[in-house]
């Protein structure tokens, strides 16, 4: 009997148990459907694929099988190939996940300088068609101008009467960013997983985008904003991995 289709289900069967139990800090003798239980409610990929997961448990127990008292298996059964293949794409997922930088890749930003007039963010958001600029001070990000946040700073001055040629022509960029907006987004490293991005996403409702620069630092070169509006071609591109789409 061919046993290996076996013996491939068993590494990565046996790779995702020590993953989950890294995860969780699990005791070594857990069992394998309470390890995925537990940490389902840690890990977004895990509980994605608990009922999977829990049931390629009990497939491991039916493939192999121990004579009382002896501590070697004996393998009684080889899974079809489909099985073994989405086995491994899940170990993929939890052991090594996919990069954000990976599935979205290096875009371009749309970005304005600190010391330029507010007429050149409105510029920039109607060549690059984004709700939210990066503004550099000398090569450094200071923070970001919304969209929505700068209506509010034209609403305001046109209650107050103020003379809007003058705000547009004469007031610089860095007179309108508030660290305050800055609440609204998340900083991640280019390491970041696509799944973390996704976490980020469903713990804060309120969430604008996720920034990603190259340590997660403020103040360093964007390499990337994502938004909801990234979610399909990430879903895309985890139809690679052969990953469910959120």
């Amino acid at each position: 009997m061919d046993i290996s289709n076996a013996s491939r289900f068993l590494q990565s069967y046996n790779r995702i148990e020590s993953q989950l139990k890294l995860l969780h800090g699990a005791k070594a003798a857990m069992n394998f459907t309470d390890l995925v239980k537990k940490c389902s409610d840690q890990d977004i990929t895990v509980r994605r694929y608990a009922a999977e997961l829990i049931d390629y448990g009990k497939l491991r127990n039916a493939i192999v099988h121990r004579t009382s008292g002896s501590a070697d298996e004996t393998v009684i059964a080889v899974p079809c190939d489909d099985v073994v293949q989405n086995m491994e794409y899940i170990e993929a997922l939890l052991c090594c996940p996919p990069r954000l930088i990976d599935a979205i890749k290096v875009k371009k930003i749309a970005s304005v300088f600190a010391d330029k007039p507010v007429l050149s963010a409105v510029e920039a958001f109607r060549e690059n068609k984004q709700k939210t600029l990066i503004v550099y001070d000398h090569g450094t990000m200071i923070g970001v101008i919304n969209c929505y946040g700068l209506y509010a700073e034209i609403e305001r001055r046109i209650l107050d009467n103020s003379d809007l040629h003058a705000f547009f022509t004469q007031t610089e960029c860095r007179a309108i960013v508030h660290s305050s907006d800055m609440e609204k987004y998340c900083i991640l490293s280019q390491d970041t997983t696509v799944f973390d991005v996704f976490v980020a996403f469903e713990n804060r409702k309120d969430l604008v985008a996720v920034i990603v620069t190259e340590n997660g630092v403020f103040g360093e070169k964007v390499l990337s904003i994502v938004t909801p509006s990234d979610f399909p071609r990430i879903n895309r591109f985890l139809e690679t991995y052969n990953a469910k789409p959120f």
